[in-house]
């Protein structure tokens, strides 16, 4: 199980570094994807089975939806076509491609079937991580939403075109 977990956050650090490294803003998304993914496999391989498949789903899909939004709201135009046909290129796909091959691997080793290789079912429900964020810490899931909101607005006033 340790070398799942060491395996898993190596792909994560490398796939962040390359995120940060990448000038195309779309080939630092395939990164980011594949960063978020491996650090979803660190949680699961940790025993929280719960935090890992919110990883996936609110993150990994979140930035998806996000990443749309801000190429609509940028509408780059001419430059921007002639930039995504190089997405058809399969070089650009082969460094995504392999890391989740990699942790494809990882998870199909983890579900093998052997008893020793899942960890033991999270000792936290989903009903009590619910309490959890709408009792003692509701003022920080509260205080995360306005940082949220402050965001996007942020994000709407950068990428607005003034007419004059």
């Amino acid at each position: 199980m340790t070398i799942l977990f060491y395996l898993s956050a190596f792909i994560a650090v490398l796939a962040t570094v390359l995120v940060i490294t990448r000038t195309n803003a779309v080939h630092a998304l395939l990164y980011l994807i594949v960063s978020l993914l491996a650090v979803a496999l660190i949680f699961f391989a940790l025993g929280a089975p719960f935090v890992a498949a919110l990883e996936v789903i609110i993150y990994a899909g979140a930035i998806m939806v996000l990443f749309i939004f801000v190429v609509m709201l940028l509408n780059l135009g001419g430059e921007a076509t002639r930039r995504e046909s190089t997405l058809l290129t399969p070089g650009i796909w082969i460094g995504p491609s392999v890391l989740c091959v990699i942790l494809a691997g990882e998870l199909v080793y983890l579900f093998s079937g052997k008893p020793s290789n899942i960890p033991a079912p999270g000792a936290v429900s989903t009903k009590q991580v619910g309490i959890a964020l709408f009792g003692p810490y509701a003022l920080g899931v509260e205080l995360a939403s306005f940082l949220l909101l402050a965001g996007l607005v942020g994000a709407y006033h950068l990428g607005r075109r003034e007419d004059r």
